[in-house]
């Protein structure tokens, strides 16, 4: 009987032990528990991606007091350029409040710019959800914030831009198409 019982003790005293000193084993050497920590003043953070020396380091906390998002290479090139209009942007009479557009979409294709190089009349490469063509009495520069589909800068012109016709760049003559022409709610953002 003896015999039996320390068949069955056996085995639940060494689950019960060799766990736990698994478990000490682990931390026994505390040169691998430190935590380095190093502040690195080189990340750059990117449309809320925080990327350092080695590459993606994590997303980026925001929505905090104070904060301000950081601009890429490519938005602070935008903004310089567009900065030449500054003067005529604060002598412009805007409409106030919300006022109706006639938009349509087009596409840097050659056969609707007569060229095919992306390049819009404020010398910016178009870009999409971003690049509307604008009437003359928009400087160059205007921000417009389309109901339903977000705040667009006047960089671009074109011969039948008048009155109240925006053009909206799209990517592909598909997506343009399907755009059609629609009246919309727009407000400058100033």
């Amino acid at each position: 009987m003896r015999i039996i019982s320390m068949l069955v003790a056996l085995p639940m005293l060494w689950t019960t032990l060799v766990p736990q000193h698994a478990l000490a084993a682990e931390f026994a050497n505390t040169d691998e528990t430190k935590t380095n920590l190093e502040i690195q003043v080189d990340n750059i953070i990117a449309s809320g991606i925080v990327l350092g020396n080695q590459g993606y380091l994590g997303r980026a906390p925001y929505n905090f007091p104070g904060y301000e998002p950081v601009k890429t290479a490519q938005e602070l090139k935008r903004e310089k350029v567009l900065a030449r209009y500054k003067d005529k942007l604060a002598k412009a009479v805007y409409p106030k409040g919300q006022f109706t557009i006639n938009a349509s979409a087009y596409t840097a294709a050659a056969d609707e710019c007569g060229k095919s190089d992306g390049i819009t009349a404020s010398g910016l490469k178009v870009k999409e959800n971003h690049t509307i063509a604008c009437p003359p009495q928009f400087p160059l520069g205007t921000k417009m914030s389309i109901e339903g589909y977000g705040t667009f800068v006047c960089e671009d012109r074109g011969g039948a831009i008048k009155g109240n016709h925006i053009d909206i760049y799209m990517q592909t003559k598909k997506q343009a198409f399907a755009f059609g022409r629609r009246n919309l709610t727009a407000e400058i953002v100033l």
